[in-house]
C-alpha cells in the first residue's frame, strides 16, 4: 500500500505469471486452492506449521526488522497462521513484507503507511474491528502481530473481490481497490509494476528457503 507505481502490464502476460507463481495451473479468474490442499478423494492430515515456522523465522533475522528475537518468533508464527488462515501462501505474505516494508516493522510510508505490511490508518482501523484487535490509533499497526493479521485479512479480502485473481489483488493492495476498479471498469490493463516487484520477492523467497533447507 505504498504509492503508486506508473507501468502497465497486459493481463494475459500476468495470467502467466500467475499461474506459474501460485503453482497450481489456476487461471487467473479461478478460486484460490487452499495451502497444501489435497484432491477431494484423497484426505489428508492438516499441515504441520513447525518446518515453515522455522524457516521463515530464519529469513526474517535476516531482515533489518527492528525487533527483538523473541517477537520475531511470534511474527513467523503468525505469518504462517494467518496465510493458511486465509488460504494463502505464507511465501506470498513475506512477498508482500519484503516489497513494503523490506521486514522494517516501525516503516512509515510517505502516504502514512505503517508497519510490516504497510498498512494504512483507515485500512486498519476497519480490519482492526472486523478482526476484533484492539485498536488504539495508527501506532496500532506497530504492533507486528496485529500488523500482520490485518494485512493477511484485507489480502484475502482482495483476492476474493477479484475471484482469485492474485495479480489484480496485489494492484488493488498497491493502489486501493477504488482506483483498480476504475481501471477494470474503464478497460485499461491493471498496473503491473508492484505486481512483478512482489512476484520477484517471492521467487527471492521462495529460493532463500530452499537453501536454509539443505
Amino acid at each position: 500500500m505504498r504509492a503508486p507505481v506508473f507501468a502497465t502490464l497486459s493481463l494475459a502476460g500476468l495470467g502467466v505469471l500467475a499461474c506459474a507463481w501460485i503453482g497450481t495451473g489456476a487461471r487467473p479468474g479461478a478460486a484460490l486452492p487452499a495451502v497444501d490442499a489435497a484432491p477431494p478423494e484423497i484426505a489428508r492430515p492438516a499441515p504441520d506449521n513447525t518446518a515453515s515456522v522455522l524457516e521463515v523465522l530464519a529469513f526474517l533475522r535476516e531482515r533489518h526488522s527492528g525487533l527483538a528475537d523473541a517477537e520475531l518468533e511470534g511474527v513467523a508464527h503468525a505469518i504462517v497462521e494467518e496465510a493458511r488462515r486465509h488460504d494463502l501462501d505464507p511465501h506470498l505474505v513475506l512477498a508482500v513484507i519484503r516489497v513494503e516494508s523490506a521486514g522494517y516493522n516501525f516503516a512509515v510510508s510517505h502516504v502514512g503507511a505503517y508497519g510490516l505490511m504497510q498498512v494504512m490508518p483507515a485500512t486498519g482501523r476497519e480490519m482492526a474491528e472486523r478482526l476484533e484487535i484492539d485498536w488504539h490509533g495508527p501506532h496500532t499497526l506497530f504492533d507486528p502481530i496485529a500488523n500482520v493479521r490485518i494485512g493477511t485479512a484485507y489480502l484475502r479480502i482482495l483476492a476474493d473481490r477479484y475471484d482469485g485473481d492474485v495479480p489484480t489483488a496485489l494492484a488493488a493492495y498497491n493502489w486501493g481497490p477504488g482506483r483498480i476498479d476504475g481501471f477494470l471498469r474503464r478497460g485499461r490493463n491493471v498496473p503491473g509494476a508492484y505486481i512483478r516487484q512482489v512476484m520477484e520477492a517471492h521467487a527471492d523467497t521462495v529460493d532463500a528457503l530452499r537453501v536454509t533447507r539443505s
